[in-house]
């Protein structure tokens, strides 16, 4: 996936949960152009480039210069819904892209050309950026990818109150399966979010000029109608006293624009991370849980860092509308709470406006613990499944446990369905463990049976701080004959819905709760809890928590593998034991205190 290296630390690999991103509901009085007269419109929804502003402000900030060029230009889709289906058959095979394409009660399907689409960030080069300065000459000229399920809004009061699609493009580099759409009646930024970089422009006023780049105005028949943004650049510091920051922003609002800023850093990796617990010393005592928040959210992406991690949930980005309106009270002196306590009033997820800041709260356990005769009933099951492990680093103890070196790596466990996994913990006073119970469910969404599957545990270390299902996964390090020469120590897990990693398996939920791990997982004092891994969503647990890595002090260089085994004593009962195990080579090197580690790709998979 993507990974942001910090000095002196192994990488960091962020995840995201399914949080949607930012929305801007876009004005009406937005007229789209016909397609070029040259090329005939396919078949299919009408799709225009629009934008929502004729100018917008960015800032550059003097301690990590750099623009994000958020422009406010969205593409809109008129006549039926814009949508896309994009799946990979195995790792060995490469990704597939097609468009469904719905009319009535018919539906037909067009590929999009072999290798357009090459991984599940969205549809590459599918803007062109032009930026000239005041005097007309131009200065920069980039290409951006495009996510259809980025931030979005209506255009329309009579469209769909709500869009069935998912909230973002998955980042995971071992997704399978994606869906990417418009809705009817809706608007999607084009603005790459947290998979684009930012551009040096040195403060001033500039125009840009936004475009659909040709291949895709023939492709989907969008007219060739750029559009012109004026842009100001302004630079700002966080120092008292200098820049624009101190004379117009309060620092309330400050804050709050500081942490939308670190949101550029890196996948939504916190700007300025403090030290986190190392991966491998579980017992071995790790710093205390920072209280700096995750970086919030770009607007334009989903949420990172919301729960297995070392840093609280992100506060959510304000959407680009929202953080404008707010601008422009705040400079006519009628919030004097600013930028912050105006959003705090005006965000939420409602109809047309799904902007993120309600943060999806864990799922209600059953009101007391089930009774009678335990029973597991002839109904869908879940099929839960591993993926290779990823982000992987290779480290020394540092100062906690030093002349240790650890091979640290994310894994993820996800479940194929076709039945949700659900299982609640329950409580007896007074005691350490809750007793967990598998639930199952006929096809009307109705109980039907329920069986005892182990324990939950309170995890108090940093990075987790909730309750555990016990034998959840295992991960294992093998030798080169695949003969197991390490186990990791962890073996229990918060359930949630972190990753979409296939969205096109049948029953697969595009808007899973159970998201936001500061909920979903309970409290020390909780009496009971459910946890719930969705149908086409995964769980990550990421490199930089305890537990996440194996001690290779000792051992030889040479080849191994990391196993990522779901269900492994099978106490979970689900449709498939099989397909539970994962592996992914790597090559030990170097001498200790200074270890190495390559990792070869995974079939068509190049991410370490």
């Amino acid at each position: 996936m993507m990974t942001r290296p910090q000095q002196g630390r192994p990488n960091r690999l962020t995840r995201p949960s399914i949080a949607i991103a930012a929305a801007v509901a876009v004005t009406a009085g937005v007229v789209a152009a016909a397609p070029d007269a040259k090329t005939a419109a396919p078949a299919g929804p009408k799709l225009s480039l629009i934008a929502a502003s004729k100018s917008v402000t960015l800032d550059s900030w003097k301690d990590d210069p750099g623009v994000y060029l958020d422009l406010g230009t969205y593409l809109t889709s008129e006549k039926g819904a814009f949508e896309l289906k994009v799946t990979r058959k195995s790792y060995k095979d490469p990704v597939v892209a097609k468009q469904i394409i719905r009319n009535g009660k018919k539906t037909t399907t067009k590929t999009l050309p072999a290798g357009l689409v090459k991984d599940f960030a969205g549809l590459p080069g599918f803007m062109t950026v032009n930026v000239a300065d005041a005097a007309g000459k131009s200065v920069l000229k980039k290409s951006e990818s495009f996510c259809p399920n980025n931030a979005s809004g209506r255009v329309r009061p009579d469209a769909p109150a709500n869009s069935k699609y998912p909230q973002s493009c998955p980042a995971n580099p071992f997704t399978l399966g994606s869906v990417w759409g418009v809705e009817n009646g809706w608007a999607a930024n084009t603005f790459a979010g947290y998979y684009s970089a930012p551009v040096q422009l040195p403060a001033g006023k500039y125009t840009a000029k936004v475009s659909v780049t040709k291949k895709y105005r023939d492709l989907f028949g969008i007219a060739n109608k750029p559009q012109s943004v004026k842009v100001v650049v302004r630079e700002r510091s966080w120092e008292e006293g200098e820049g624009v920051s101190a004379s117009t922003a309060p620092s309330s609002a400050k804050s709050a624009a500081k942490s939308a800023h670190g949101a550029h850093a890196g996948h939504g990796a916190a700007a300025d991370p403090a030290p986190s617990a190392h991966d491998a010393h579980a017992g071995h005592g790790a710093p205390a849980r920072t209280d700096a928040p995750a970086a919030a959210t770009t607007g334009a992406g989903p949420t990172f860092n919301v729960g297995h991690g070392p840093y609280p949930p992100a506060p959510p980005a304000l959407p680009w509308a929202l953080k404008k309106q707010a601008a422009e009270k705040q400079a006519a002196g009628k919030d004097a709470s600013g930028a912050q306590g105006f959003s705090a009033a005006r965000v939420g997820d409602r109809a047309g406006q799904t902007d993120g800041s309600r943060q999806a709260p864990g799922v209600q356990p059953n009101a007391k613990r089930p009774t009678g005769k335990a029973t597991v009933p002839n109904v869908p099951k879940p099929d839960l499944r591993s993926l290779p492990a990823y982000g992987i680093t290779v480290s020394d103890g540092y100062e906690d446990v030093p002349g240790k070196d650890y091979l640290a790596f994310s894994a993820n466990v996800w479940n194929a369905g076709p039945a949700k996994l659900v299982v609640d913990g329950f409580r007896s006073p007074g005691k350490k463990l809750m007793d967990a119970y598998q639930y199952f469910y006929d096809a009307k969404g109705k109980q039907v049976g329920y069986t005892p599957t182990g324990t939950m545990e309170w995890d108090p270390r940093p990075g987790h701080e909730h309750w555990h299902f016990t034998d959840f996964a295992s991960y294992r390090l093998l030798k080169a004959d695949k003969k197991e020469t390490v186990r990791s120590g962890k073996e229990a897990f918060c359930l949630a819905n972190t990753d979409a990693v296939d969205y096109t398996v049948k029953n697969a939920n595009w808007h899973p709760s159970n998201t936001d791990l500061s909920t979903a997982c309970g409290q020390e004092n909780s009496i009971s809890v459910r946890e719930v891994l969705d149908v086409g969503s995964g769980d990550t647990y990421t490199q930089d928590l305890p537990g996440q890595s194996f001690d290779i002090t000792n051992l030889p260089n040479g080849t191994y593998y990391i196993q990522v085994l779901a269900n492994p004593e099978n106490r979970l009962k689900e449709t498939n034991h099989k397909n539970n195990s994962a592996l992914r080579k790597v090559v030990l090197g170097g001498k200790k205190g200074a270890r190495t580690v390559k990792v070869p790709a995974h079939h068509l998979v190049n991410a370490n």
